[in-house]
This record gives structure tokens, sequence and C-alpha cells, in this order.
């Protein structure tokens, strides 16, 4: 059974920082994009991150873009986002992702096929 763990959620200040991580089991993803995505109360699922299999090729949310940091650790089959000078608009629910069919970045929903279960973020002001 493949499970996605996110961890790393939490309460932080406008400003702070936080570091979210995605471990993932039941098989492995080095050859597999992943990304993170977010979804606040009463709207969709946005992108947020994407990574390449092998680390090589990163994209990012317009909104998020110089803060926020992904990176991937694939003997550990880990992927983490490293979130700096965090907004109250960035509070949402974090979900990671993996791709079965893509090995480059993917930054759509549809291109995923494992999801996690969200860790939430709120940030206050």
């Amino acid at each position: 059974q493949v499970q996605l763990l996110e961890s790393g959620g939490g309460l932080v200040q406008a400003g702070g920082s936080l570091r979210l991580s995605c471990a993932a089991s039941g098989r492995t993803f080095s050859r597999s994009a992943m990304g993170w995505f977010r979804q606040a109360p009463g709207k969709e699922r946005d992108f947020v991150a994407t990574i390449s299999w092998n680390g090589k090729t990163t994209f990012y949310a317009d909104s998020v873009k110089g803060r926020f940091t992904i990176s991937r650790d694939n003997a550990k089959n880990t992927i983490y986002l490293q979130m700096n000078g965090l907004k109250p608009e960035d509070t949402a629910d974090y979900y990671c992702a993996a791709s079965s069919g893509y090995g480059s970045a993917q930054y759509t929903v549809g291109s995923y096929d494992y999801w996690g279960q969200g860790t939430q973020v709120t940030v206050s002001s």
C-alpha cells in the first residue's frame, strides 16, 4: 500500500519559517516527479512547487517564488518544502503528491496519482 505522509505543519507568526516533510512508503518514487499543493478553506487545491525525479528541475507558484524551496532525498524516499517569510495568505492545508507517469516536474493536479493526507499550516498576522 502506497502512502505519503506529510509532517512539519503548525502555527507560526508572519515572517517565520516552517519545513514540511513528505515521506513515501510502499514503493519508491526515485524516478517520479513530486510536488506540493495547498488548499485553503472554501478554495480549490493550488499548485505550490514541483521537483523532477533527479532534483535538477524545480518550479514554483509565483506567490511563493523566492520564499519556498522544494528538495528531495531519493535515498530516503522523501521530499521537503522549506517555507520562509511566511505570510497569512500562506495559511492552508498542504499536500504532497507523487506521479507514477512523469519524471519531469509537473504543476497540474491531474499529473499526480498519489496524495498525502495533508498537514495544516497556519500563519498568524
